[in-house]
C-alpha cells in the first residue's frame, strides 16, 4: 500500500462506526446555470452547493452536528457550519483524495467560498500548508500515525476544523449520475454530472439542466425526515438561487481560473 494513500485507510477505519442512510433527488439547475452565465467570474459547481448547503444547515442545528462513543454516545452541535470538500490530487505521483476544510460557509458570499475553492484546486499537496497532516501521516509509522488519528476523530470539539461540519463530494466531471459517499460528517452531499433531461413545468414537459443530488446521513444522529428537510432545503436553494438576502453574490470579481488544469488536480467536480 502506497504511503500515500495511508490516510484515506485511517479515515476508512474510523468511519465504519458510521450507520448511513442514503436519500437522493433531482435538482432542476436552470436557477444556477442563468446565473453561472451572467456572472463576470467563473463558478463551480460545488461552490453553489456549499454556499446553498451552510445556510440549510444553520437552520438545522440537529444535522449540523457530530457523535462520538458508542456505549455513552455524546454529540455536539456546532455553531457555525464547516464545509468539507474532497480534491482530486496527485502526491508524490500517486492519485489521492485530498480535503479541503471551508470553514464559517454561512457568512461567505459565493465569491469568497469560489476564492477558497480555486485556492485549495491549485494548491501543491506536496508543498501547500493546507495537506501537511496528511503527510504527516504518511511520514509516521503505521501504529503512530492510526493512534494520532483516532485522537484526533475522537475530539468533537475540533471536528469543524479537521473533518468540517459538512461535506461535498462529486464525481460529476464525468459521465456519473449519483455518488453516495461518507464523508466522515452526519451529512455528506454527494453530486453526480448536470445534464439535460425532461422536466415538467406547468403540465408541460420541457427540457431542463438536472443534476441528481445525493444525500448520506449518519442516523446515530438524524433520523429521516430531519434528513429529507436537508436534503429538500438544498434542491430548492439551488432551485432559486440566488437567495433573497444573498445579495453580496452578485458582487463577483474578474478572475481569470483554469480549474480543470490548476496543480492537476479539481474537486470532483470543479471541472464543471
Amino acid at each position: 500500500m502506497a504511503r500515500q494513500r495511508r490516510h484515506t485507510l485511517y479515515f476508512l477505519e474510523q468511519v465504519r462506526q458510521f450507520a448511513p442512510v442514503h436519500l437522493d433527488t433531482e435538482v432542476d439547475m436552470t436557477a444556477v446555470q442563468r446565473h453561472r452565465e451572467a456572472a463576470t467570474r467563473r463558478y463551480s459547481v460545488v461552490s453553489y452547493v456549499l454556499h446553498t448547503a451552510a445556510r440549510v444547515l444553520m437552520n438545522h442545528p440537529e444535522a449540523n452536528a457530530a457523535v462520538h462513543g458508542r456505549l455513552r454516545p455524546r454529540v455536539v452541535r456546532f455553531p457555525t457550519t464547516a464545509g468539507k470538500l474532497t480534491l482530486d490530487k496527485t502526491l508524490a505521483g500517486h492519485r489521492v483524495v485530498l480535503a479541503a476544510i471551508l470553514p464559517a460557509l454561512e457568512r461567505a458570499p459565493l465569491a469568497g467560498i469560489q476564492d477558497q475553492v480555486d485556492h485549495h484546486v491549485r494548491a501543491d499537496p506536496d508543498t501547500d500548508p493546507a495537506f501537511a497532516p496528511p503527510r504527516a501521516l504518511h511520514a509516521a509509522p503505521w501504529p503512530a500515525a492510526l493512534h494520532r488519528f483516532r485522537k484526533v476523530a475522537r475530539n468533537l470539539a475540533a471536528r469543524p476544523a479537521v473533518t468540517g461540519t459538512f461535506a461535498v463530494t462529486s464525481l460529476g466531471h464525468r459521465p456519473v449520475d449519483g455518488f453516495h459517499s461518507v464523508g466522515g460528517t452526519t451529512v455528506t452531499l454527494g453530486l453526480g454530472r448536470t445534464t439535460e433531461r425532461p422536466v415538467v413545468r406547468a403540465g408541460q414537459v420541457v427540457v431542463a439542466p438536472v443534476m441528481r443530488l445525493n444525500l448520506t446521513f449518519d442516523h446515530r444522529v438524524i433520523d429521516g425526515a430531519e434528513a429529507a428537510d436537508v436534503l429538500a432545503e438544498v434542491r430548492h436553494g439551488l432551485e432559486h438561487f440566488p437567495p433573497d438576502d444573498a445579495g453580496e453574490v452578485e458582487e463577483e470579481v474578474d478572475v481569470d481560473v483554469d480549474a480543470d488544469s490548476a496543480a492537476g488536480s479539481r474537486p470532483q467536480e470543479v471541472g464543471r
